[in-house]
């Protein structure tokens, strides 16, 4: 499923590993920290090798990690990109502390990031629906939102694609795309 944008722009829907689809820049759903983890980010690290750890240890010593909401970048070791963008999403904790902002600039960062490599496609997996309990309804409304608005403005991403890898997590982001289809019908 997507969506096309002026200029040729494209936001897509697909199922699968975002390890084994190939783009300029993949986004990691990485933790403060910068240290690994299960889900996507011990995916990415177990799929790309040990070199992306090996720059992350180095940020991780000048900067200290990562705050929530914002991306460092790394290469992406083995894996079929140039850069591995590990974005920190927010720990849902019922709505009420910022977490919608903070899970919206997370892909706002990204995509601007891309934009500054002069990139023309990225992948995004669904960030902090997993073991950071976002609900996947309400988080997959504000990804594509924000990215959506980011291919409407001024940016060198062609496509923007969402690797979506369970059929319940496809299902919800189809639906908030159907419902992106709908408000550019109004």
């Amino acid at each position: 499923m997507e969506k096309e944008f002026p200029g040729g722009r494209t936001l897509k829907l697909v199922g699968g590993d975002i390890t084994k689809l190939a783009a300029e820049a993949i986004v990691n759903a990485a933790n403060a920290g910068l240290r690994g983890g299960g889900g996507v980010d011990g995916a990415i690290h177990r799929a790309g090798g040990p070199e992306i750890m090996r720059e992350l240890d180095g940020i991780r010593a000048a900067e200290g990690g990562c705050p929530t909401g914002s991306a460092v970048a790394t290469t992406a070791g083995k894996l079929p990109a140039r850069y591995i963008f590990h974005a920190v999403g927010p720990i849902f904790r019922g709505g009420g502390q910022g977490e919608a902002e903070a899970l919206a600039s997370c892909y706002a960062v990204c995509m601007k990031m891309a934009s500054e490599r002069a990139l023309r496609s990225i992948s995004f997996p669904s960030i902090s629906t997993g073991v950071y309990g976002y609900p996947v309804e309400q988080a997959a409304r504000i990804a594509l939102t924000t990215v959506a608005r980011a291919l409407e403005a001024d940016t060198t991403v062609e496509t923007a694609t969402f690797v979506l890898f369970d059929e319940a997590t496809f299902q919800a982001y189809r639906r908030a795309l159907a419902g992106l289809h709908a408000q550019s019908l109004e």
